[in-house]
């Protein structure tokens, strides 16, 4: 491997404390910032520990019914997505939507998706700074804290925030982050 590069948003301000460390040092107004994007996204956090605690329940179904994969899928589009759109076929196209929820689908992987959540929890390794080799971030829809608290220990070699996209940024603003992609993996290859 010669370098990693990991897609975010600012809505993993909302797992902090939780699923990622809280740097030290932050003031007790960027505490109150964050506690405030975790409350906004504690409604968010079903799909995560229904995964990460019971993913043989979750699975079963999402390989057992076209329409509860359609629905599990189509909701993550549509509230976390860029939020300027309001459903989810206004932030992707509805083909490329489809075509994403098909592939789970017929591939079956609903369950073996929902058991990587369960195997990264339980693996103990720190799965977003794993390696050690050149690592670089983007981040879509950004928070002004994103940086500050994934960053904080000055690991990432490459930190790029965009405005634009949501969580799916490869359907959403795919210039963007191929570019990202393209400029990291030059300075490194």
């Amino acid at each position: 491997m010669i370098g990693t590069h990991v897609g975010s948003d600012g809505r993993s301000l909302g797992m902090v404390g939780d699923q990622f460390p809280c740097p030290d040092g932050l003031t007790e107004d960027e505490l109150a910032q964050i506690e405030a994007v975790r409350t906004q996204e504690a409604a968010e956090q079903g799909y995560f520990a229904m995964q990460n605690h019971r993913p043989d329940t979750i699975g079963a179904a999402l390989v057992d019914s076209p329409v509860g994969q359609l629905a599990w899928i189509a909701e993550k589009f549509r509230t976390w997505a860029n939020p300027a759109h309001r459903t989810p076929d206004e932030a992707v196209d509805r083909d490329q939507l489809l075509a994403n929820v098909s592939l789970y689908w017929f591939t079956r992987s609903g369950a073996s998706s929902a058991q990587l959540y369960y195997e990264a929890s339980h693996s103990e390794l720190d799965w977003l700074m794993a390696a050690d080799v050149p690592s670089a971030w983007s981040v879509f829809d950004t928070h002004p804290l994103m940086a500050k608290v994934f960053n904080a220990w000055g690991t990432v070699d490459r930190w790029v925030e965009h405005t634009a996209g949501g969580h799916f940024p490869a359907m959403e603003v795919p210039e963007l982050l191929a570019d990202d992609l393209r400029a990291f993996f030059a300075d490194v290859g």
